[in-house]
C-alpha cells in the first residue's frame, strides 16, 4: 500500500528485507525525477523500475528487452517463475537465458531455453558442476540491476552477469573475480517448464560458436504440441578471447553426470520413459585482461533454425559494443515512453514511477516474431507476433491505451490476429511459444480487432488493414463452429441456438472442456458487441441488427430469484431446457471457505460456471450495456447499495480482469464523484513501486495499463470510443500521437497533491467540477476519442472540492445500448 505522509512528504520506502532488487534502483530513479524537472530534453527510460511485479505473483520479467523484443534476457530461478526472474531472495539462479515472456501465469513457466551459467571450477574441467541441480547458486543480496534494454545480477561467488538486447539477439557479459579461470554451463535440455523433447548441440571451436536447439512443449496449451526455438553462440568476441577447454556434458538426477573433454556434439531425443535427461557444453574463455576478466558472449535465437539464429546476431549485433548496444535499445525504448508526457516537476515522483514503468511493461509483449514463424504461419509475409496470451486478458486496457498513442504498433498485432484467421479459419485466442493456447472467455480477438477498427477505421487502409477482411474474420469467430474449440473459436452453434451457453447440452459438432458457461456467455455477448460496432462502420444494418441482439443475450442468464448477502439476482449458468444450474454466487470469490480446493479456472471438474471469478465478481460484466444492469439489480439506489457491498465485503479482486471497471460503475448510477473514491481505494491497497507492487499477475501488462488508466483519471471501454472521465493524480499530461501527428493535453485545474491519499479528506479538491475540451463544454462524465485524443488539442478538467455538487453526470450518462448509446456515424 502506498502511504502519503502531509503535504508533498515521500512516499515511504520500502522494507529491503523482502525486495531482492537494489535500493539504489529507487534513489536513482527518485534522483532522475528531481533532476528532470530542469531538463528540456528528458530521457523517460531513467524513471522506469523494471522490478515492479516480480513478487507477489506479478510474474513480470525485468530482463533486457527492447520494445516487444523476441528476446528478454534473464536469469532463471527455482520455485515458482513463470518469467524466469522472481525476487525473492530465497530462490537459486539456474542460469540466464534469452528467450521469457512477462506477466503470464503459466504455473510451470514459460520458455527459459538455452541458459548460460558462469561458474568456477578450482579443480578443473571434469570436476564443474554442470547438471541444475548442481550448479545453481544464490545471488548477493540488492545486487540486481535493470533499466530498459539492460539487465544485471552477481551471484554470491562474486561473478555478474549482465546483458542487453537487439530484437532477435544480444549480448551477455560475465565479469569473474579477478585471475578466476572462466567456466560455462552451456543448456541444451533445461527450459524452465522442463518440455525439452529432443535436440542437438554442435560445438565449432575454430569458429568460435556454438549452436543449439531443439523441440519444447507449450507454456499454456495442450501438451502433446511443440514449437522448436534454436541459439547461435558467438564465444571469441570478434578474436579478443580465446577458447581454453570445450566438451559436452550429461546427467541426470540419479547419479548420471558424465562429461566428454574436446566432444563436439550432443544429439538427444525425448526420454520417453520419464525423468530429466540433462545436457550440454562445458567450455573455458580467457579474456583479454585477466585482472578485469570481462568475457562477452553474442547470442542470437531464432524459431527458424540455427543458420538463422546465426544469422540474426551478425545482422543486429555484429561487432557492436555492449554499450552501443545498450544505447540502442534505450534509444528505442525512449521513443515510445516520450509519447506520455506527464508534467514531471509537479506530479509525485512515485506516481511517475509507477506511471512510465506499467508503460514500459506495456510494450514488453507482445513478442515480435517477424520472420521467425513456424507452423501454420510459416512464411508468412504478415507481422507476426507471438505471446498473445490471454487475448480475454488484454482486449479490456492493454490494447485500448496502445491505441492512444501507437496505432501502427496496434496494426501489425491486428495483422496478425487476422493472418491467425487466414491460415486456420479463426483468430488466435491465447498463442504462446508459437502455439494455440487455451481459450479463456471465448474469441477475445474480436474485441482487440474491434476497438482497433472503431479507433482508426479512417486510417486502416495506410496502416495495412483491410477493414473488410478484419470483419470477415470476426465474423468467422462469431459463426464457424470449430471442431474444436479449447483453443481456437467458441462454441457458437449451441450458443446461437439456445441465446447462451447451456449447461449439460449435446453437442454433436465440436468439442471442448464443457465448463465457464456463465462467463462464456457474457463475453460471447461482449464480442458480439464488438462486431455490432465494426458493422456499424461498415454500414451492414442487418449484422448491427443481428449482433446488437445477440450481445443481449447476457440477459439469457441473469437468475433474478437468486438471493446471495441479502442482494437478489445473479447471473448463473442453465441448462438447455431453460432451468438454471444455481451456483453459490459466493463459490470462487475471496470469500469462498473452500476457494483453495474448489476448482475455478479451466479444469474439467470446474462446475462453478464462471472462469477464474465468481458470480458476485461477473455479474457486474456487461460494459455495453450497463444501463440495463442497473435496472436487473434493482435501480439505481440498490445498484450503488450492492456495489459498495461488493467492494466493502470483500468480493472486488483488483487483479482479476472481469473486475477492471466495477470501480467505475457508480458513473452509471449517476454517482460519478463515488467513483473517483473507490478508484483512489483501488489505487492505494493495491499498487505502488514496489517489487510486490501489483495484486497478482500482470497478465501482459493488463494490471499495468490499468493502473495507467486509473492514474490518468480515464477510463475505457473496449470496442467503442467512449473513456469514462474520472480524476487524474497528476496537474497535467500530454499524449502525442506520432503516427497522427497530434498530441492531447489534459489540464487539471484546482489540482490539490493532498487528494492523492486512498481517503480523499473532506474539502480537498479532487471530483470532476466540469470539463472543456478545445475550449467547448463537454460532458462530465465521459468524452469521445474522436473528439479529444484522435484530434488533439487542449482537455481542461476543473476539480472542485464539493463533492455533492461534483456527484452528478448532469443528464449525460455513460452510453449504454439499451438507452441508445453507442452509435457511430463516423
Amino acid at each position: 500500500m502506498m502511504v502519503f505522509i502531509t503535504g508533498l512528504a515521500v512516499l515511504l520506502l520500502p522494507l529491503l528485507t523482502s525486495a531482492q532488487p537494489s535500493p539504489k534502483i529507487y534513489e536513482r530513479i527518485q534522483a532522475a525525477i528531481k533532476a528532470a524537472a530542469n531538463q528540456t530534453e528528458i530521457d523517460y527510460t531513467q524513471f522506469v523500475n523494471p522490478f515492479i511485479g516480480t513478487s507477489n505473483y506479478g510474474n513480470v520479467c525485468p530482463g533486457a528487452s527492447i520494445p516487444f523484443g523476441m528476446v528478454k534476457f534473464s536469469t532463471d530461478m527455482t520455485g515458482y517463475a513463470p518469467a524466469g526472474y522472481v525476487a525473492d531472495p530465497a530462490e537459486w539462479i539456474r542460469g540466464i537465458s534469452p528467450l521469457h515472456d512477462s506477466g503470464t501465469g503459466s504455473s510451470l513457466g514459460t520458455y527459459g531455453n538455452f541458459e548460460v551459467m558462469p561458474v568456477l571450477c578450482p579443480y578443473g574441467f571434469k570436476t564443474c558442476a554442470t547438471t541444475l541441480q548442481a550448479r545453481i547458486r544464490k545471488r548477493k543480496n540488492h545486487t540486481d540491476d535493470a533499466a530498459p534494454g539492460y539487465f544485471a545480477l552477481t551471484l554470491d561467488n562474486n561473478i555478474t552477469m549482465e546483458a542487453t538486447p537487439t530484437r532477435r539477439a544480444g549480448l551477455e557479459r560475465f565479469t569473474f573475480p579477478p585471475y578466476a579461470k572462466s567456466y560455462f554451463v552451456l543448456d541444451l535440455s533445461n527450459d524452465l517448464p522442463a518440455s525439452f523433447a529432443g535436440g542437438e548441440l554442435n560445438i565449432d571451436p575454430e569458429k568460435g560458436r556454438i549452436t543449439v536447439g531443439g523441440q519444447y512443449g507449450s507454456s499454456f496449451g495442450p501438451g502433446r504440441y511443440n514449437y522448436q526455438a534454436y541459439a547461435c553462440y558467438d564465444i571469441l568476441d570478434g578474436g579478443k578471447q580465446k577458447l581454453e577447454e570445450y566438451g559436452v556434458w550429461t546427467g541426470d538426477t540419479v547419479g548420471l553426470d558424465a562429461k566428454g573433454p574436446n566432444m563436439r556434439r550432443v544429439n538427444l531425443t525425448l526420454n520417453l520413459i520419464g525423468g530429466v535427461y540433462q545436457s550440454g557444453a562445458l567450455f573455458s574463455l580467457s579474456p583479454p585482461n585477466r585482472e578485469n576478466n570481462v568475457l562477452n558472449l553474442r547470442v542470437g535465437v531464432s524459431f527458424r533454425s540455427v543458420e538463422q539464429a546465426c544469422a540474426n546476431a551478425e545482422e543486429e549485433v555484429g561487432s557492436a559494443t555492449f554499450e552501443e548496444i545498450r544505447e540502442r535499445a534505450r534509444a528505442l525504448w525512449q521513443d515510445k515512453l516520450k509519447r506520455l508526457e506527464l508534467d514531471i516537476p509537479n506530479t509525485h515522483s512515485n506516481v511517475t514511477q509507477m506511471v512510465y514503468s506499467s508503460m514500459y511493461r506495456s510494450f514488453l509483449t507482445p513478442n515480435n516474431a517477424t520472420g521467425e514463424s513456424q507452423g501454420e504461419y510459416l512464411d508468412t509475409p504478415h507481422p507476426y507476433f507471438d505471446s498473445l496470451y490471454c487475448s480475454w486478458d488484454t482486449y479490456r486496457t492493454a490494447f485500448p491505451w496502445m491505441g492512444l498513442h501507437s496505432p501502427e504498433d496496434y496494426a501489425q498485432i491486428v495483422d496478425t490476429y487476422i493472418d491467425g484467421y487466414r491460415k486456420q479459419g479463426w483468430m488466435p485466442e491465447c498463442r504462446a511459444n508459437n502455439l494455440p493456447g487455451w481459450t479463456q472467455g471465448g474469441s477475445s480477438a474480436d474485441n482487440i480487432v474491434g476497438h482497433f477498427a472503431v479507433s482508426y477505421h479512417n486510417e486502416a487502409q495506410a496502416l495495412g488493414i483491410d477493414l473488410q477482411e478484419l470483419y470477415a474474420a470476426m465474423v468467422a469467430d462469431a459463426e464457424v463452429n470449430p471442431p474444436e474449440w479449447n483453443t481456437l473459436g467458441r462454441q457458437a452453434d449451441v450458443y446461437k441456438q439456445y441465446g447462451f451457453v447451456p449447461f449439460s447440452v449435446l453437442d454433436i459438432s465440436s468439442t471442448g472442456r464443457q465448463t465457464r458457461e456463465g462467463s462464456r456467455t457474457l463475453e460471447y455477448a461482449f464480442e458480439d458487441f464488438s462486431l455490432r460496432q465494426v458493422a456499424q462502420l461498415l454500414g451492414k444494418p442487418d449484422d448491427v441488427e443481428k449482433y446488437t441482439n445477440r450481445s443481449l443475450s447476457y440477459r439469457n442468464i441473469w437468475d433474478k430469484f437468486v438471493v446471495s448477502d441479502g442482494f437478489k439476482g445473479f447471473f448463473q449458468k442453465k441448462y438447455p431446457n431453460g432451468t438454471f444450474q444455481f451456483t453459490d454466487p459466493i463459490n470462487c470469490s475471496p470469500n469462498d471457505t473452500m476457494y483453495e480446493s474448489r476448482p475455478c479456472s479451466l479444469q474439467g471438474s470446474n462446475i462453478n460456471g464462471f472462469y477464474e471469478s465468481s458470480s458476485w465478481e461477473y455479474s457486474w460484466f456487461v460494459p455495453h450495456d450497463t444501463a440495463n444492469l442497473v435496472t436487473l439489480m434493482g435501480g439505481n439506489s440498490t445498484f450503488l447499495k450492492r456495489l459498495d457491498h461488493f467492494f466493502d465485503a470483500g468480493y472486488y479482486q483488483a487483479g482479476n480482469e472481469p473486475s477492471f471497471q466495477t470501480p467505475i460503475g457508480y458513473h452509471y448510477a449517476n454517482h460519478p464523484a463515488q467513483s473517483v473514491d473507490r478508484v483512489r481505494e483501488v489505487v492505494y491497497q493495491n499498487f505502488n513501486y514496489t517489487d510486490s507492487g501489483i495484486p497478482g499477475n500482470d497478465d501482459q501488462a493488463a494490471m499495468g495499463t490499468l493502473l495507467i488508466f486509473h492514474l490518468l483519471g480515464i477510463y475505457p471501454v473496449p470496442g467503442s470510443t467512449q473513456y469514462i472521465q474520472l480524476s487524474p493524480f497528476t496537474p497535467k499530461y500530454t499524449i502525442h500521437n506520432p503516427y497522427l501527428g497530434v498530441s492531447t493535453t489534459v489540464t487539471v485545474k484546482n489540482f490539490d497533491v493532498k487528494s492523492l491519499q486512498e481517503v480523499i479528506p473532506e474539502g480537498t479538491s479532487a471530483y470532476v467540477e466540469s470539463v472543456t475540451v478545445n475550449g467547448e463544454p463537454s460532458p462530465r462524465c465521459y468524452f469521445d476519442f474522436y473528439d479529444t485524443f484522435k484530434k488533439g488539442g487542449d482537455i481542461v478538467i476543473t476539480l472542485t472540492a464539493d463533492k455533492a455538487a461534483a456527484d452528478d453526470c448532469q443528464g449525460s450518462l455513460p452510453d449504454s445500448l439499451s438507452t441508445g448509446g453507442f452509435s457511430i456515424v463516423r
